[in-house]
């Protein structure tokens, strides 16, 4: 009986140990960050305007010198997050942060310290990004102006407030693979498409719906089929050819103006994304719409 119980126990013991080891934070290989001060900030400012990261860290300033303090709320089925303060200020934000620690924050999810970050920061589409546009927009941030004071702290339920369970989570859900399969012969436009909303613009965060109830990854057999809204009232669209009927045209005019074919206007949570997909290069607009018209129709 004795031998038994401690068989069992000796069990116990190496399955939490393996359940630990696979909830640990899983860094970036060297290999895989770009040289230190290898950014280019006039070219980090396209990703950051691509990333639409005023949308939800920008406490103040302007569209040429945003201030990003932090602090604006998103209100979830987990609890309420708050983005952080990423400006180069060196104790508040990010101004001490070497671009590993950026890149393992933007890509991984693991803040300088080796802290889970929940995936309302969407690491796990910026886990496509390229090391060169995660170094260019880690020196555009550090030209924006430092601001002092903390975002608060998020309010996040039981038993979501336990990180130790986004080891797991990422384990199940965070890849850099692309999500849809383009011919060999995709033309440039048709992949620079793929890479903005899958990658940087993170289009699928709210455009698809999520596995486990919602609170599991994207379920990409539905990628960008529309589903409920990440902040709990109404629901985001279906913008695959299944959803959608607009021209490329007619998707990349709204990007620009927010002025739909039917002559509405976007609103709510869009109204940011369009201010920000304003900013970019009309190719670039294109390059998204004309993937928006490629990938698989969702009924």
């Amino acid at each position: 009986m004795r031998r038994a119980v401690a068989i069992g126990a000796s069990v116990v013991v190496v399955a939490a140990g393996a359940v630990w080891a696979l909830a640990l934070p899983q860094r970036l290989p060297p290999e895989a960050v770009a040289a230190e001060g290898s950014g280019d900030a006039r070219r980090g400012r396209v990703v950051f305007n691509a990333g639409g990261c005023a949308s939800c860290h920008m406490s103040g300033g302007d569209a040429e010198a945003p201030e990003l303090g932090g602090g604006e709320a998103l209100e979830t089925a987990v609890g309420t997050f708050h983005g952080p303060n990423i400006s180069p200020h060196e104790t508040d934000g990010i101004g001490a942060w070497s671009l590993a620690d950026f890149a393992n924050a933007m890509q991984r999810g693991v803040a300088p310290g080796g802290q889970h970050l929940y995936p309302a920061f969407p690491y796990t589409s910026y886990a496509r990004m390229t090391p060169g546009d995660v170094a260019d927009l880690h020196a555009f941030l550090l030209t924006l102006p430092p601001v002092e004071g903390r975002a608060p702290q998020n309010e996040i339920a039981f038993p979501f407030d336990l990180r130790f369970g986004l080891g797991l989570w990422k384990r199940a859900f965070l890849s850099d693979a692309p999500v849809v399969d383009l011919p060999s012969d995709a033309s440039a436009q048709l992949q620079r498409g793929r890479y903005l909303v899958e990658g940087p613009a993170h289009c699928g965060e709210c455009h698809t719906p999520r596995t486990l109830g919602g609170y599991g990854g994207l379920d990409t057999a539905r990628w960008l089929g529309g589903g409920p809204n990440p902040e709990g009232e109404g629901t985001v669209p279906n913008i695959t050819p299944g959803g959608l009927d607009w021209s490329e045209s007619d998707i990349a005019y709204y990007l620009e103006s927010g002025f739909t074919p039917d002559f509405d206007v976007a609103g709510g949570a869009m109204a940011d994304v369009i201010d920000n997909m304003a900013l970019l290069a009309a190719e670039d607009r294109e390059a998204i719409a004309a993937y928006l018209r490629a990938v698989p129709a969702v009924e």
